[in-house]
């Protein structure tokens, strides 16, 4: 019993690895058309952020990224450019989503350097609290809501204008798992994750008549630096992954293919929805 058990475990596990390597095979070779498409990606030089960035520009999307740290846009820029995408097609600024000013150079940069917006993806998030939701001190619980919440809805107001201008233009927010099952340890980000599954509803409503659609993704566990702490902890990723029906942590690549899809056409009747990629693990019913 314990060899067939052992055996059903390496099926398992190579299923898994042979699952992810088609997933990724997909991924890259199934490519949309968004030529003359112009996409601002918040906090887009590493992780989640970076891959959406990619994807959106190796289907043919001008690229806008963003961080708050100089040497971080052109390390990003670099190894964008170094694929092989035209530098004319991603471009990077400075930007701290937190501030007006580093907002509205973001737009403007935007603006000078592809002549519009058509897509904003709102990634940009921090999480200075770990512990208790009863733990968390106002100033962090105030940071979270400004960076996470506060931030995009703003962006989103100062690029209405300039969305409506175009056709076919969307929102998409980056939420979490832990948006509908929060993690004991994240309890503000957590909330802050859920506050953006009723943005993306409101604002889906009052854009609609403009035909800006609005929506979410709620990535769960995903290899990233913001996760290192689960997946690079042997004991902790093995727990984590039992509720994970896929058996695996996600790749950033996957939640761009989402996103992909969501600012495409092939999206043109979806808004005000919230697509959850986390393997499996429980969400809603």
């Amino acid at each position: 019993m314990l060899r067939q058990a052992y055996q059903r475990i390496s099926q398992v596990s190579r299923g898994n690895s042979l699952s992810l390597s088609l997933n990724r095979n997909m991924a890259s070779s199934s490519r949309r058309d968004l030529t003359d498409r112009v996409a601002i990606v918040t906090a887009s030089t590493d992780g989640i952020g970076l891959a959406i960035a990619k994807r959106l520009a190796n289907e043919g999307a001008k690229v806008m990224i963003s961080s708050r740290k100089e040497k971080n846009v052109q390390r990003a820029l670099e190894e964008l450019h170094g694929t092989g995408l035209p530098k004319d097609r991603v471009k990077g600024v400075v930007c701290h989503v937190g501030s007006q000013t580093d907002r509205e150079k973001l737009i403007d940069a935007t603006l000078t350097n592809f002549g519009g917006v058509d897509i904003l993806v709102s990634n940009a998030a921090t999480n200075p609290h770990m512990g208790s939701v009863l733990d968390c001190s106002e100033e962090a619980w105030d940071k979270i809501f400004e960076i996470n919440v506060k931030a995009a809805f703003l962006l989103t107001k100062e690029l209405v204008p300039h969305l409506s201008k175009r056709k076919g233009s969307n929102v998409v927010y980056v939420s979490s798992i832990a948006g509908f099952q929060p993690f004991a340890v994240l309890g503000a980000y957590s909330v802050s994750k859920t506050a953006l599954l009723g943005l993306t509803k409101v604002v889906a409503q009052e854009l609609g008549p403009e035909n800006i659609r609005v929506n979410c993704v709620a990535p769960g566990i995903i290899r990233t630096r913001f996760s290192s702490a689960i997946t690079e902890n042997q004991a902790i990723n093995d727990k984590m992954m039992e509720m994970v029906p896929l058996g695996r942590v996600g790749e950033p690549e996957e939640i761009a293919g989402l996103v992909s899809f969501l600012v495409s056409d092939d999206a043109s009747y979806v808004t005000g929805e919230t697509y959850v990629a986390a393997g499996g693990q429980p969400s809603r019913l």
